[in-house]
């Protein structure tokens, strides 16, 4: 068994929680921002491939106490690295994170570890300088209160890059950060959904390939497909499994407005990508099956009126240090009150940074989750309407 640990966003960790008990793994344990928790060797891969609210997910190498820098480079140095690197990868330490211990210097502590592994390749390899023209493994350490974590990271680019997405336009949202609010929202395929700040279609998307079990990571590789560790026969064998999950049986009412022209064109495009991909992985299993694209329409979201008397709003509407000032964003926010009333009987969902959003928008929430992905803080507020008004 293995103990792997997936990253999201800080706020998200019980979610993303909640998928990896989904694909049946048990979890050990969390960190702001991280979730660990034990797998077999198909997790590996699995994980990588399914999850849908995690970052990247690691091999943790290692996990023990360090209080000076003679232990950290013994902790490193006892890796097997031998066994889950090639001879001409890449080494690099990519990040280091330090709180509460002895060890604090991160740049002191990236040379340190770098310097144990290539020690010990070149031992076990009998060579004095490694070509590293392959491809390149990144390492993370984190060190708390003493306790090391070397993580060998086994996603390559962030797993937020789906692969679907060609243009995300002007401040895009993550769609790890999509997949996030639509589990807050608790949404279900029955229930209609609407974007009316769509921009690059990534909620709508998103919303998509959960409603028919598609799996996220479908449209792309992972850093894993470099590593000696890497099983392609059990990877394929993994895609099929999951392929057979996917649900075109369904009826899901998922669509998206912008005012923007521009933006319309590139959901509809992103969109498209994402319905390939998952046809493509139908095709793995010899099915012809496809799953519909979601509807872009171009209109200004007080233009718009409920097409179904109960449903689901979520959206990501521009704000201050995104894509202007923030006096323009508070008229917006004041302005979206007009879906308050063209929509009386569909929940909210609405992610800003702007703390001036619950005053210009006229209405208290009943719950509110922060959520921090990259260096932004955002806040998710719910708009519940069958249940009291509570902030």
């Amino acid at each position: 068994m293995n103990t792997l640990v997936a990253l999201c966003a800080v706020g998200a960790e019980k979610i993303l929680g909640n998928e990896i008990k989904h694909l049946g793994y048990k979890l050990a344990g969390n960190a702001p921002g991280r979730v660990a928790f034990i797998g077999d060797d198909d997790a590996l891969f699995r994980a990588n491939l399914c999850l849908r609210t995690s970052d990247r997910v690691y091999l943790q190498m290692a996990s023990y106490n360090a209080l000076d820098f003679d232990a950290l480079f013994d902790g490193v140095y006892n890796i097997q690295w031998q066994d889950f690197l090639k001879k001409d990868s890449k080494i690099v330490v990519d990040k280091v994170r330090s709180y509460k211990s002895k060890l604090n210097s991160e740049h002191s502590i990236q040379g340190m570890v770098q310097k144990a592994i290539y020690k010990k390749l070149g031992e076990k390899w009998h060579m004095l300088t490694l070509p590293e023209t392959g491809a390149q493994s990144d390492i993370r350490v984190y060190i708390e209160e003493n306790q090391v974590l070397i993580l060998l990271d086994l996603s390559g680019l962030p797993l937020h890059k789906r692969g679907y997405r060609t243009d995300g336009g002007i401040a895009p949202l993550r769609e790890t950060t999509a997949a996030v609010l639509l589990q807050e929202m608790m949404w279900r395929r029955k229930t209609p959904l609407h974007d009316p700040f769509c921009g690059s279609g990534t909620i709508a998307i998103e919303a998509k390939l959960y409603a028919h079990n598609v799996a996220p990571g479908f449209g792309r590789r992972f850093a894993l497909e470099n590593l000696p560790i890497y099983n392609g026969e059990r990877a394929l064998e993994i895609k099929k499994e999951e392929a057979a999950k996917i649900r075109t049986d369904v009826e899901v009412r998922v669509t998206g407005s912008d005012i923007d022209a521009q933006a319309i064109a590139r959901a509809k495009k992103n969109a498209e990508h994402a319905c390939v991909m998952a046809g493509r992985a139908l095709n793995l299993i010899d099915s012809s099956d496809k799953i519909p694209r979601p509807d872009f329409i171009q209109a200004d979201f007080s233009e718009l009126a409920a097409p179904y008397e109960n449903g689901l709003i979520v959206c990501n509407p521009p704000y201050g240090e995104r894509l202007g000032e923030e006096d323009d964003a508070v008229r917006l926010y004041n302005k979206m009150n007009d879906l308050w009333e063209a929509f009386p009987n569909w929940d909210l969902g609405i992610i800003t940074s702007c703390d001036k959003f619950v005053e210009a928008f006229g209405h208290n929430p009943n719950q509110t989750k922060g959520l921090k992905a990259g260096n932004l803080d955002t806040v998710f507020y719910k708009y519940l309407r069958n249940k009291p008004e509570k902030f």
